[in-house]
């Protein structure tokens, strides 16, 4: 039986498992499904060859029957694995899903998605490109509520890490951006405050790292100051990937 094969058997038991002992069956959307019954031995490319994106799409499958996290496969709608160019050489990486992305399977669909799109427009480009994830792949659970979030563990994070970290090596992105305090604390385990944090280079296994503040605090901020913050560590990420700025660019963090 080939590696594959035992996996997707575990999988499917563990599956069996939760249904049985749940009051809710593990969810996963109908694409979803259909993606993994293409990542058969006979159809899946090799882990290291063909494109990015076909070398994403058996991953994207993995992540869409994951049950690493019974409580999360239970209450999620459908896993979140990730959005845009696989090709990117910019790749933004946030905390975990939200009601929103949980009920559209994209990452930042909701408010703080439209804010995130401008400051990708800001910088002149696209969400089509750049990537965007999560370090965790479900909505992390919110028993007995239909609305509001939840930051992930630390547990969580760690158990779904390896997901986000492969997709880095096969995307291969020149820079990433960590986006809040909780992706900081779950890529690099620091706890410090952001105000010290952001601005700086870090690294995430050898590739350049900026941390900035996640779209949703400056939704609660209002502050054009923080927003400024932000505009300011973009354009060192424009400059680290070798984009020209434009005066617009500039003056909109004086």
């Amino acid at each position: 039986m080939s590696e594959f094969t035992s996996a997707l058997d575990s999988v499917l038991s563990a599956l069996d498992r939760i249904q049985q002992e749940s009051d809710r069956p593990p969810r996963a959307s109908r694409g979803a499904l259909q993606r993994l019954s293409l990542t058969t031995p006979a159809n899946r490319p090799a882990p290291s060859s063909g494109s990015k994106a076909e070398r994403l799409a058996p991953l994207q499958a993995q992540v869409a029957v994951c049950v690493r996290c019974p409580h999360l496969a239970s209450s999620r709608t459908q896993t979140v694995f990730g959005v845009g160019n696989p090709d990117a050489e910019l790749m933004f990486i946030g905390e975990a899903p939200g009601a929103d992305e949980d009920r559209q399977g994209e990452p930042f669909v909701g408010r703080a998605g439209q804010l995130l799109t401008k400051i990708i427009a800001a910088m002149g480009l696209t969400r089509g490109d750049v990537y965007i994830a999560n370090i965790l792949k479900c909505r992390p659970a919110t028993p007995g509520k239909a609305a509001g979030n939840r930051p992930p563990t630390p547990n969580e994070m760690a158990t779904c890490l390896s997901y986000l970290t492969e997709q880095i090596e096969i995307i291969q992105p020149r820079v990433l951006v960590a986006l809040g305090s909780t992706a900081v604390a779950g890529l690099l385990e620091l706890s410090e405050p952001m105000g010290k944090l952001r601005g700086r280079w870090h690294s995430y296994r050898e590739t350049p790292l900026m941390i900035t503040y996640h779209p949703s605090y400056l939704l609660r901020s209002h502050s054009n100051t923080e927003k400024r913050k932000v505009g300011e560590d973009m354009l060192l990420v424009l400059e680290r990937l070798g984009h020209s700025i434009s005066e617009k660019q500039r003056a909109y963090v004086r």
